[in-house]
Formats: C-alpha cells, structure tokens, sequence
C-alpha cells in the first residue's frame, strides 16, 4: 500500500465534509484546497558573503526535504552593493505529500518551539493565501544550533484554492494552523 501523509486522509475524510458543509458547496471540487507551499529566504548578507547562501540553501534544503534553489537579483543596486544576477536568497516550493508533510511538521514540531507562542496572526491576502513570518530557522529540529553562523528569517507562503479568505482561513484553520483567537483582521 502507498504512503499517504496524515493530514492528506485527514484532508479527504473530515476537512472537506466539514467544508461542505459550512459553505453549502454543491460539489466536493469546490471545497478550497491546499495547492502548494512556498518557503522563501531572503539572505541579504550574501552579496558580502558568498558562503551565508550557501548554509541558507543546505539549511533550507533539510528543513523542506527537498532540494532549495538560490534566487538571483534582477538588477544593480549600487547603493547595497548589488550586481545583477547575484545569489540574494533561497527558496523551494512544496507540493502533494511533500507539502502535507512539511505543514504536519510545521504545526505539530515547530511552531510551538516558538518563544512566548501564542498563536500566528489571522491576516490572509484577499485571495484566500497567507503568509507566515518565522523570525528563527532554529526553531526546527532539523537545525544543529551549534552549526549555524546566522539566524535567518524566512517566509511560508500556503496558496490556497479558495476563492475568499473568509474560505482560506477556514480551510487552514481545519489543518490545524494555530491562529491567534481574536476574529480575522
């Protein structure tokens, strides 16, 4: 029998029933979907240090468990020292298991390492995505603290389906993002 990740079953006996649900859909293709998940860094200390990069990519790359691309500038910047094309970031896009697996981890592992967690902000996009700030790679176990030069920040971006955020919150909420009490923004 093939692998399926948790919150997929998860996703596909109780979040779409429930969505249907409270959103009166007619047809299960209509109930939002999670489509990808994109973690993005940006390094804006490699343009003086080629080897920073390289660590945000090999960091990234274990974190995601998949393999993290550099992002290359568009244009010379003179004042920040920038030449076009060179390495300013990392990123990776997740998708089907690979994606369900990371948010698995995400929620269950990470987050509450978090200092003082209380709960992630509630403002979605106007599309129905949201984006999540983390201050600290470290928070992570795939990180060894003693190997890491500089914390970095980086962005996860979940891209939804739904057409609404009223929708997108719904859906992300039934995955068990743990958003902070107070009603959206």
């Amino acid at each position: 029998m093939a692998y399926v990740p948790n919150l997929r079953k998860k996703y596909v006996d109780e979040i779409v029933p429930a969505l249907q649900n409270e959103f009166k859909y007619k047809s299960i293709m209509q109930v939002p979907r999670l489509e990808k998940i994109v973690i993005n860094q940006g390094v804006g200390q490699a343009v003086a240090d080629k080897k920073i990069i390289e660590a945000a990519q090999k960091e990234l790359t274990a974190i995601a468990g998949q393999k993290a691309i550099q992002t290359l500038s568009k244009r010379d910047i003179s004042n920040f020292k920038l030449r076009k094309h060179m390495p300013i970031g990392v990123t990776v896009t997740l998708r089907k298991d690979k994606m369900y697996d990371f948010l698995e981890r995400l929620i269950a592992v990470s987050l509450p390492r978090i200092r003082d967690f209380k709960g992630v902000k509630s403002k979605l996009d106007g599309k129905g995505n949201y984006t999540l700030g983390i201050t600290e790679q470290i928070i992570f176990p795939e990180i060894d603290i003693d190997k890491i030069n500089t914390i970095l920040g980086m962005d996860i971006t979940f891209v939804t389906s739904a057409p609404s955020d009223e929708e997108g919150y719904a859906l992300l909420k039934q995955f068990g993002i743990p958003f902070k009490n107070a009603k959206k923004n």
